[in-house]
């Protein structure tokens, strides 16, 4: 991988990190970010805080050396933060991400990953590809969720080709 592939993965977990912030700025209702239904165990609010938390470590500490400790269980226990503070959670990983992803020699995509669950082995850029597809499938669950707890079936715009195309 060259360094336009981390270019283009950041491409990728940005414009999920975007989706989910318009998926919590379309809930009429701040308390129901954080319910559930019958059979979902989590709400929006905590996967918002667990797809956080997992990227702040995976790409934050563990590529970038930022020193986030990661609190897996503060991300499913949490309950009844604002819309505001999940709002600030996204962008300032998104601003991690986007930091430490540019600042990526050419090399390190090709390089094992360090802190792979499972003790795994795997390059940098795979598992940073696995990371966005986890992303993604966290989006799809919030908006599913969002649009049956709130009656609407209005679309956030995520995946959209559209936000593949950098603006710089």
């Amino acid at each position: 991988m060259n360094k336009m592939d981390a270019a283009w993965i950041s491409l990728l977990l940005t414009r999920e990190l975007i989706s989910f912030s318009r998926e919590i700025e379309l809930f009429d209702d701040e308390n129901k970010i954080w319910q559930t239904l019958p059979g979902i165990s989590n709400s929006t609010g905590n996967l918002v805080l667990h797809v956080c938390g997992n990227l702040q470590h995976f790409v934050g500490a563990t590529l970038g050396g930022t020193g986030y400790l990661r609190n897996r269980e503060y991300e499913f226990s949490t309950r009844g933060l604002s819309r505001e503070h999940l709002l600030n959670e996204l962008e300032t990983t998104r601003a991690t991400v986007d930091a430490v992803l540019a600042s990526l020699p050419p090399s390190a995509l090709s390089e094992d990953f360090l802190n792979a669950p499972s003790g795994l082995r795997m390059p940098a850029g795979l598992f940073l590809l696995h990371l966005s597809a986890h992303l993604a499938h966290h989006l799809g669950q919030v908006g599913y969720l969002r649009r049956i707890l709130t009656g609407s079936n209005q679309s956030s715009g995520a995946l959209g080709v559209s936000g593949l195309v950098p603006t710089s």
